[in-house]
């Protein structure tokens, strides 16, 4: 009887635990989230509102730069079209990046994106982008990967510059963290 009851005490604790530790588990993505939109880590952008696109306010500008890079992983070359633009911040604005994979094979890359500095994340918004998805390329194949934009009005004037960054990865061989942080990116 005593044994039957310390069994039982221990199956529940076990339990609670369990419970406690999946409870935890969902609240962390939401949490990385909320951290990420309002520090700008990991290239999460702030949302910016639909009035923003007309607002266009032509007293200053910002210089746009534009980088790729690939993982040692992935057999592509990957650059942009044009390596910076002025914009004007309550602008819609595209641009393009050129991705080919040099391998002999079909290969799948996922693109994670990041703007710098930290501050400026906060005022940049991808309405389109081919970070979005997942990109299947066959061997030789070139593909042009478009990026729409919006540079927020409320962007604080000392920021003239900011980079968009992309940092493509080998789908199949990404690790764990990556594609944890692929995940969280999906809604930039």
């Amino acid at each position: 009887m005593q044994r039957e009851l310390g069994t039982r005490k221990v199956v529940r604790t076990s339990l609670v635990v369990v419970v406690a530790m999946v409870g935890f588990v969902g609240l962390m993505i939401p949490l990385y989230d909320i951290i990420c939109d309002i520090t700008g880590l990991n290239g999460k952008t702030g949302v910016v509102a639909t009035e923003d696109v007309t607002n266009q306010t032509a007293d200053h500008t910002i210089t746009v730069q534009f980088d790729g890079t690939v993982n040692s992983d992935l057999p592509w070359a990957f650059k942009p079209k044009q390596f910076s633009m002025e914009v004007i911040p309550g602008k819609l604005y595209a641009t393009e990046y050129i991705a080919q994979n040099v391998a002999d094979v079909a290969v799948t890359g996922q693109a994670v994106p990041s703007v710098a500095p930290g501050q400026a994340s906060l005022y940049f918004s991808k309405t389109e982008c081919f970070c979005f998805t997942e990109q299947l390329l066959q061997p030789g194949e070139e593909k042009n990967m478009p990026v729409t934009f919006i540079v927020s009005s409320d962007i604080p004037k000392d920021i003239e510059v900011l980079t968009l960054s992309y940092t493509f990865f080998n789908k199949n061989k990404m690790t764990a963290e990556q594609a944890a942080n692929n995940t969280n990116h999906d809604n930039i």
